[in-house]
């Protein structure tokens, strides 16, 4: 069995994934193959793997790096699973001018990686990178499942689903985290273990439909009262998804942070105030990159220390996927998939999350029906500008940029159309090479 990791300089997180590879015994006499373009990151990654290899898995894994895009179809050969976990144009240049940029116009953002103008523009840049992966995997390793954990998740597993032959689902670290976090946050972590969830929706905004205790009995009304008392009289780090409970009725998976930008609620230069009110954290994920930046050179220092080489199977869903296919055992997952009527008043083309089913059949995804009514148009708000933008990237029509930014609730209710056109410009003007060219 052969695992490929695209964009391995992500150590950390490829040490997650890998490292739960080694500590699932169907799965260690595998061959694992790293595969990036950065030629030091690489051999970061292939030292701190390799070490891991031989210190939880008696070096029973194969471990081989191929760098550059030359060697990339080699990567990929003969592939049974591949995990993607690129990020094109980093931190500096791509996310400082998707914050940059849109700030002269105005518009302020968290995270930016998932919709709004910074998840267009990052869609953009990676679709072309992912079509080149799908091409040679259809002819090297046309029978592999594609595991992609890169953002923007619904823009990017849509294009793969939609447009190439290449079997795709995408995963998610807030679905299997969502419900135990409520519960813990609002002092009922009691309730965690033995608790039954329903989980649908689209990526990053996935609603937590049921949720029930290990005797049946209904949660939600205790968590809506709770909730509701916890924002009047805290300030805390959720309060938009408590928000979300109050007006919507449903909590979400992703966090605060990320909602505050997916919606015309929230970020409002006319409403300043509600930055503070609803303790907006703007510019939070430049932030971020900056402490993990300073985080990884300290990390640097010490790979092959003792602690670096200790792992735990973590909660990531990439080996239980591996191990359910493998050994025909089966397991459940929230994974993001195409619509095509799952959830029924969705657009069909959208890329949903929702429970599935992993076997040695693959991924089978489970139905859902209707979500409550002003569920799915938060949803379909997101969902038109997720379309718009693989139809940007196929088409290479510039106008369908255009047109995504304007349907863009958070960006739609803040600039006048022209400036949005302007800002679409400029942004493309200063990502230069790193987009393909638009008519």
């Amino acid at each position: 069995m052969k695992i490929t990791f695209m964009g391995a300089g992500s150590t950390v997180f490829a040490k997650n994934v890998l490292g739960d590879v080694m500590c699932t015994p169907s799965l260690r006499e595998c061959e694992i193959a790293l595969y990036d373009i950065d030629p030091i990151r690489l051999a970061e990654s292939k030292l701190l793997i390799e070490a891991i290899n031989g210190e939880i898995n008696e070096g029973r894994a194969k471990i081989y790096g191929y760098c550059g895009v030359e060697n990339r179809k080699e990567a990929l050969r003969g592939a049974n699973f591949v995990v993607n976990a690129i990020q094109v144009g980093g931190y500096d240049p791509c996310t400082i001018i998707d914050f940059e940029i849109p700030k002269k116009f105005g518009l302020r953002q968290t995270i930016a990686d998932t919709v709004g103008i910074g998840g267009i523009m990052r869609a953009l840049r990676t679709i072309p990178v992912m079509e080149g992966f799908a091409r040679d995997m259809e002819e090297v390793c046309p029978n592999a499942l594609f595991l992609n954990y890169t953002n923007p998740m619904a823009m990017l597993a849509g294009y793969m689903l939609r447009y190439t032959g290449v079997k795709t689902v995408g995963l998610c670290h807030s679905v299997q985290h969502c419900s135990s976090h409520l519960l813990h946050c609002l002092g009922m972590g009691d309730k965690v273990e033995g608790r039954v969830d329903k989980i649908a929706g689209i990526n990053h905004m996935a609603w937590l439909l049921e949720i029930y205790d290990k005797d049946g009995n209904d949660l939600y009304p205790e968590i809506r009262r709770r909730a509701l008392e916890k924002n009047a009289n805290e300030k805390h780090h959720d309060m938009v998804r408590y928000e979300y409970i109050r007006r919507l009725g449903y909590y979400c998976t992703e966090s605060s942070e990320h909602n505050a930008e997916y919606n015309p609620f929230f970020i409002k230069n006319k409403y300043p105030e509600l930055i503070d009110r609803y303790n907006i954290p703007l510019d939070e994920y430049p932030r971020r990159c900056v402490n993990q930046i300073a985080d990884w050179k300290e990390k640097q220092k010490h790979l092959t220390d003792p602690d670096m080489l200790k792992h735990n199977r973590t909660g990531e869903y990439a080996s239980y996927i591996m191990e359910a296919i493998v050994t025909n055992k089966p397991y459940k997952i929230g994974g993001n998939v195409l619509n095509n009527g799952l959830i029924t008043n969705l657009d069909p083309d959208a890329c949903v999350e929702v429970s599935c089913l992993v076997d040695g059949n693959g991924i089978t995804p489970c139905h859902v029906g209707k979500l409550p009514p002003q569920l799915a148009a938060m949803n379909m708000s997101n969902i038109g500008a997720q379309l718009l933008t693989i139809d940007a990237a196929v088409t290479k029509k510039r106008d369908r940029i255009y047109q995504a930014a304007m349907m863009e609730p958070h960006t739609g209710s803040e600039l006048s159309i022209d400036d949005i056109v302007a800002m679409v410009d400029e942004l493309i003007e200063a990502h230069g090479d790193w987009l393909p060219k638009y008519n």
